[in-house]
């Protein structure tokens, strides 16, 4: 009977499809609620944690600990973990509905969005989510090869993953052996010939999405110098106005830590970090293989918290080994659940999965793939 739902005699059954935090986070409080409840977690890959495990640099080994608390989840009676099942391949999501009064969907943004440029695909030409999952030996990025033997490597975002990846290509292996970087990964990387690593971002400092703990990390490496031009930090009325506001702290931050770097006087190490703002990448040349990114000067146009990138025609071309983009992800498809491919979410109502206008009923959703990829690693 649908009264004695969450009973001993009958407990309430849910699949958690996804076991990153936020799928952590939706089990806590089921497990913790009086009704007797069953959580079954799913995860296509063979260990749980999701970002926390594969996606966090291994440089910044504090915000790992945050496991601990998932790990206290996973000890609670009625909790289980099936690793190495894909939903949806393995097991059908109508195989599925047949056991478990409710499914929450919590699979996070498993890809990259694309640049949408001439040359994206050339050899030399990466997401920094593969490259990420690499060097944190991901098992499906476990055997990728990434060419190290040029000098010059671009990243396209100025997001935090964007300066982990910086961060990783400017470090000497002696401050990377410390960490529980991959072993395949600093073998690699130990080979390194890159000296010039270019970040760059379509909008200006004042809309950068790094925090001020990344970009301060940048002034206290060994072997590389920070390199900002003082034009780029150069505000219209309106970016200025922004960082006025109390909101963006963060962003006021970083435009202070940034102009330090700005007049920093060259101390000759190996190594540059060299920041580009107001620039998109337009064109990826190379015969058969990246050698020049040809990058698009832009202005930023709108009113106040709501300003747009404009291209100016104007550009200009760097020389350019291999690139790594990292501006935005998105979530996958799984049969049988609806999907807004223009969003990468599963369309919901408040964490309720709809079809467009009705309610799936027992389809529920939580983190990335119901909201889209905002907010840093942790938060649900």
């Amino acid at each position: 009977m649908a009264s004695e739902l969450g009973t001993d005699q009958r407990p309430l059954r849910v699949a958690i499809i996804g076991s990153g935090p936020s799928g952590f986070y939706a089990a806590q409080p089921l497990l913790k609620s009086e009704t007797n409840v069953i959580v079954d977690m799913y995860d296509r890959l063979p260990a749980p944690y999701g970002l926390v495990r594969y996606g966090v640099a291994p440089d910044h080994a504090k915000i790992k600990n945050v496991t601990n608390v998932y790990k206290k989840t996973a000890e609670q009676p009625g909790f289980s973990f099936m690793g190495n099942v894909n939903i949806g391949k393995d097991i059908s999501v109508e195989e599925l509905k047949k056991f478990y009064d409710a499914l929450i969907f919590t699979c996070g943004a498993e890809t990259d969005r694309k640049l949408g440029v001439p040359g994206e695909d050339l050899e030399g030409s990466y997401t920094a989510t593969e490259f990420v999952a690499w060097y944190n030996g991901h098992p499906d990025y476990r055997d990728r090869k990434f060419d190290l033997s040029g000098e010059v490597a671009a990243i396209i975002g100025v997001g935090n993953v964007a300066m982990d990846v910086c961060r990783i290509l400017c470090k000497t292996v002696d401050e990377l052996k410390t960490t529980d970087i991959a072993q395949h990964a600093l073998d690699t990387l130990a080979e390194s010939k890159i000296k010039d690593i270019y970040m760059i971002g379509r909008r200006g400092p004042a809309q950068a999405k790094f925090t001020p703990a990344e970009i301060r990390e940048f002034g206290e490496l060994t072997d590389c110098d920070p390199v900002v031009d003082p034009k780029d930090l150069e505000l219209s009325e309106v970016s200025q106005a922004e960082l006025e506001d109390p909101k963006n702290s963060a962003n006021k931050k970083n435009c202070e830590i940034l102009k330090t770097y700005s007049t920093r006087e060259p101390s000759g190490k190996p190594k540059k970090f060299i920041v580009h703002f107001l620039e998109s990448p337009a064109e990826l040349k190379g015969d058969g293989k990246l050698q020049k990114l040809v990058l698009e000067k832009n202005e930023l146009v709108g009113e106040l918290g709501k300003q747009k990138c404009k291209g100016t025609g104007v550009k200009t071309e760097i020389n350019c080994n291999i690139l790594f983009r990292s501006v935005g992800y998105r979530g996958l498809a799984i049969e049988g659940v609806p999907f807004h491919d223009a969003w990468g979410i599963f369309p919901n109502n408040e964490g309720r999965i709809t079809d467009g206008e009705n309610v799936v009923p027992g389809f529920y959703t939580a983190g990335w793939i119901k909201r889209g990829p905002y907010g840093v690693v942790g938060k649900h």
